[in-house]
């Protein structure tokens, strides 16, 4: 009797289980269906001519539009009234000056904008010089990656022998940081609870990014050094788990294996008496 309410239990348990986690992916599902609809841009502009509509084209394919960043992020105003979307009562900026730019986006890239205020880049702002649409794009922004910085855009102002001696310093590191990404996808792969090591990953791919907008080779040499000491450490707790792993497939190996020969045993014995 014991035995059965313990199995009824487990079997209320599963069910009830299942029906919350049912429950909390269709709720997960509705939210994001509901905020997609409340933003009103984008259906709005899609319906414009082409030189209203292109910018919600250009965001679909951005990375921008991956992480569910909207236009209402960047550019202000209440994305669920359509009547007050652009009302600058309700936080509207609309299209920054060129010179306003790096402040416009550096609400977000708080580190970015500093390196680059201090850089040369950032020291001719307002006088002809580069702001962070003319190397990421506005709506099209894409994800960043040392391709990025390449012979097409950089000669846009100047030469590329530059720009490629930075981007050359930074390749190894950046060769680094997608090899220990990978192992990390293997571990998720298993099961392995790596959400450690992902946000120091991550914290690192963002300061080596950053660091693209130092200009000064000497500075971002010895920062990718310490990046890569970092680096080494994170390599050191992979490999670690990697130990774990082998371990334990190796006393998985030995537990089957004596359960083997055990149940070999007593069928022998059982055959001997």
């Amino acid at each position: 009797m014991k035995q059965r309410c313990i199995k009824i239990a487990r079997s209320s348990f599963f069910c009830a289980s299942v029906l919350i986690i049912s429950a909390l992916v269709l709720c997960v599902g509705l939210v994001k269906t509901v905020r997609a609809e409340e933003i009103v841009c984008i259906p709005c502009h899609s319906g414009l001519p082409e030189k209203f509509s292109a910018p919600v084209k250009l965001w679909q394919k951005s990375i921008h539009a991956e992480n569910g960043i909207a236009c209402n992020a960047c550019h202000g105003g209440d994305p669920k009234d359509a009547a007050n979307a652009m009302s600058p009562a309700r936080g509207f900026l609309g299209v920054p000056k060129p010179a306003d730019i790096p402040a416009f986006c550096g609400r977000c890239h708080v580190g970015v904008l500093k390196n680059f205020l201090a850089s040369a880049h950032g020291r001719a702002l307002g006088k002809g010089g580069p702001t962070c649409v003319t190397c990421h794009g506005n709506h099209r922004v894409l994800k960043v990656t040392l391709d990025l910085i390449n012979e097409k855009t950089c000669s846009q102002c100047h030469t590329f022998e530059r720009a490629r001696k930075i981007r050359d310093a930074m390749a190894q590191t950046e060769a680094r940081i997608v090899a220990i990404d990978n192992r990390i996808s293997e571990f998720k792969k298993t099961g392995t609870d790596t959400e450690i090591v992902e946000k120091q990953l991550f914290s690192l791919r963002n300061g080596l990014h950053s660091l693209s907008h130092v200009l000064e080779e000497t500075k971002l040499t010895a920062a990718s050094t310490q990046i890569d000491a970092d680096l080494t450490k994170i390599e050191s707790s992979l490999n670690d788990l990697t130990s774990i792993h082998k371990i334990r497939k190796i006393a998985g190996v030995i537990v089957v294996s004596a359960m083997l020969m055990t149940a070999l045993l007593l069928h022998l014995m059982r055959k001997t008496y």
